[in-house]
C-alpha cells in the first residue's frame, strides 16, 4: 500500500511551516564533552544558572510516590497560589506546558485566515510561528535601529501603525528575547488605550523576574483596565523549572473561559505543579536570583565591551553581542571550546549572538574562549 502525501493533507498554514529551532543538540555536546572529561558550557537556552529553590525540590521529590496518579486537572492549588502572589483571582489564571504553548494556543483560538496578527521585528520566533500554525497574517513593524537608545527594540509606534480592523493579535515582549530590551508601563498603557479592544494584547513577561528596572512593574496591574490585555509569565527561567515545563497567563476572566475549551486535559505535570506552588513562595530565593544576575550581567557586558564588541543593556539574564561581522565562525569555535551562545542568524542578527548570562565559573570559560578566538 502506498503512502499517503502528508504534507498535501496538512491544512495551509501548517505546510509552509517550520518546525521550532532549538538550536544545537545540546545532548550530543553534552555526552561528547562528558566522554573527553569536560564539561559543556551552555549559554545558549537562557536558563538560570543558579538552579530553583530547594523548596522546590523538596516538593517536586515528596511528590515522586504519587506518580502513579493523574495531576490536578485544574491546577487549582497553584492558581490560588499565582493569585495570591499577584493580586489576581483565580479565574484570570490559565496554566500550560510552558509558556509556549499559551502562546501558539492564543492564535489557534483567536486569530486565523482573514486575520492580522502584528509583532516587532526581532520579537520571539515563536510568535511567528503561532501566528501561521494558525493561517492568519504576519505583520512585521520595524524594531528601533541599533544605535537606539533600546537598540533593536520594539517600536510601539510603529507596531500601533500596523493595527488595522483585521488585526486580532499583537505580541509584545517586554523584555524582549532576544534583545534584552523593554519599554515603560507607562509606555505600554499609553499603547493599550490606544489600541480598538477588539485587538488582544499580548504581554510577554518570560523574563521579568530578571527586571531590576523600577519603571517596569509587570503588566498584570494593566488588567483590570485593560479587557484585551493577556499577559504570559513561566517557571523555566528565574524560577530554574525549564525542565518540569510550566507557565500561565493571566487574562479577563471570559478570555480564560475561552481558551479552556481547547486546553489539553492534565497538560501539567504532577511535579511541576508541586515545584512551581512551592517556588513561587520563595521570594528570598527569586530576589537571590535577580540580584546575582543582575551583578553577573552588569560586568559581563563591561568585559565584552572592553574587548570592543557592541552590547545592548538587557533586563534579562542574556546579552545580545554583536561582533560586526558574520558570528558564525565565532559561534563555531565557541563550541569546538565546549562552549555554547545562541546563534542569531535566524533573527535576522547574522553578525550577532545570544549569550545566557551564566554562574562565575561559566562566564569565565566564555571569555577565556572569546579571548583566544578574537586574538
Amino acid at each position: 500500500m502506498s503512502k499517503p502525501d502528508f504534507h498535501s493533507l496538512a491544512q495551509p498554514g501548517i505546510k509552509g511551516l517550520k518546525a521550532y529551532d532549538p538550536g544545537l543538540d545540546l545532548v550530543a555536546l553534552r555526552r561528547q564533552a562528558q566522554e573527553g572529561g569536560q564539561f559543556l558550557v551552555e549559554l545558549g537556552s537562557n536558563e538560570n544558572s543558579l538552579g530553583p529553590s530547594p523548596r522546590a525540590r523538596e516538593a517536586m521529590l515528596e511528590c515522586l510516590h504519587e506518580l502513579h496518579r493523574y495531576p490536578d486537572p485544574m491546577g487549582g492549588d497553584l492558581k490560588l497560589a499565582i493569585a495570591s502572589c499577584h493580586g489576581l483571582g483565580t479565574d484570570q489564571i490559565m496554566l500550560g506546558n510552558g509558556s509556549h504553548e499559551l502562546l501558539m494556543m492564543i492564535a489557534q483560538v483567536f486569530a486565523g485566515p482573514g486575520n492580522d496578527v502584528v509583532v516587532s521585528q526581532y520579537g520571539f520566533a515563536v510568535y511567528a510561528l503561532a501566528t501561521q500554525a494558525a493561517g492568519a497574517q504576519l505583520c512585521v513593524a520595524p524594531a528601533f535601529p541599533r544605535e537606539h537608545a533600546m537598540p533593536r527594540g520594539h517600536d510601539l509606534e510603529a507596531i500601533r501603525r500596523l493595527v488595522s480592523y483585521r488585526t486580532r493579535i499583537v505580541y509584545l515582549a517586554n523584555p524582549n528575547n532576544p534583545t534584552g530590551t523593554w519599554f515603560s508601563s507607562g509606555e505600554l498603557a499609553a499603547f493599550l488605550s490606544d489600541v480598538p479592544t477588539g485587538t488582544l494584547v499580548v504581554v510577554d513577561e518570560a523574563y521579568h523576574e530578571y527586571v531590576t528596572d523600577p519603571a517596569l512593574p509587570s503588566a498584570t496591574r494593566l488588567l483590570d483596565a485593560h479587557p484585551n490585555l493577556i499577559v504570559a509569565r513561566t517557571f523555566s527561567k528565574a524560577y530554574g523549572l525549564a525542565g518540569l515545563r510550566l507557565g500561565f497567563i493571566a487574562a479577563h476572566p471570559e478570555l480564560v473561559a475561552v481558551m479552556e475549551r481547547v486546553r489539553e486535559s492534565f497538560n501539567v505535570n504532577l511535579p511541576a505543579l508541586a515545584a512551581a506552588g512551592a517556588a513561587i513562595y520563595d521570594q528570598d530565593h527569586i530576589d537571590w536570583v535577580r540580584d546575582q544576575n543582575a551583578e553577573a550581567r552588569l560586568l559581563l557586558a563591561e568585559r565584552l565591551r572592553e574587548r570592543g564588541l557592541f552590547v545592548a543593556d538587557s533586563q534579562t539574564n542574556f546579552l545580545l553581542v554583536d561582533f560586526g561581522r558574520d558570528a558564525r565562525s565565532i559561534e563555531a569555535a565557541l563550541v569546538e571550546r565546549k562552549v555554547v551562545p545562541r546563534p542569531m542568524g535566524g533573527y535576522g542578527l547574522p553578525t550577532c549572538l545570544r549569550i545566557t548570562v551564566g554562574n562565575i565559573d561559566e562566564n569565565r570559560r566564555l571569555m577565556l574562549a572569546l579571548d583566544e578566538i578574537l586574538a
